[in-house]
């Protein structure tokens, strides 16, 4: 596919959670402000461990429920998105604010490095699947696995080496 129309940009506009919560009159708590806090300056898609770990050092005795709890109910609200991104770290799930324009992650592989892009094509599926289905569709999530340019460049030389996780890095 060529490049044309497709736009690459990290991170798509964010709506901001604590406005949202407050407008839908949540009640925001020192450590709900801290998890929420820290999702919106993230840069990058973060699991509920290392949610809880930056949020941690905003607010004393932070607990995993809580991150949890506050994860579940952002849900509910439509205000995030939980993401397997192709499971390049087992199974775990990654969240990222819902953003007002949908996109799709292509995750590499190899190394876990995540692009979000954006592209008049997944308008297109779209409507498509609503027209040849009768199909109305609310949301709709696109994760591509591939291997990025930097990984495929350090394969040609020979340099890829392993991590932790058994992946190469």
């Amino acid at each position: 596919m060529s490049q044309e129309g497709v736009t690459k940009t990290v991170p798509f506009p964010r709506r901001p959670l604590i406005d949202e919560l407050s407008r839908r009159g949540v009640r925001i708590t020192a450590q709900r402000r801290a998890v929420l806090e820290t999702m919106e300056q993230a840069h990058g898609h973060l699991d509920a461990a290392e949610l809880l770990a930056r949020a941690s050092k905003r607010a004393e005795g932070l607990d995993r429920a809580t991150v949890y709890r506050t994860i579940d109910l952002l849900k509910r609200l439509g205000l995030v998105d939980e993401l397997d991104l192709m499971h390049v770290e087992g199974e775990k799930h990654y969240y990222e604010i819902r953003s007002d324009k949908e996109h799709a992650h292509a995750t590499c592989v190899e190394c876990g490095r995540v692009e979000e892009f954006d592209s008049p094509l997944l308008e297109q599926i779209r409507k498509e699947i609503s027209r040849e289905l009768g199909f109305v569709v609310e949301v709709a999530r696109l994760e591509i696995g591939g291997r990025c340019a930097q990984c495929r460049a350090s394969a040609r030389e020979g340099a890829i080496k392993p991590v932790s996780n058994g992946r190469a890095r």
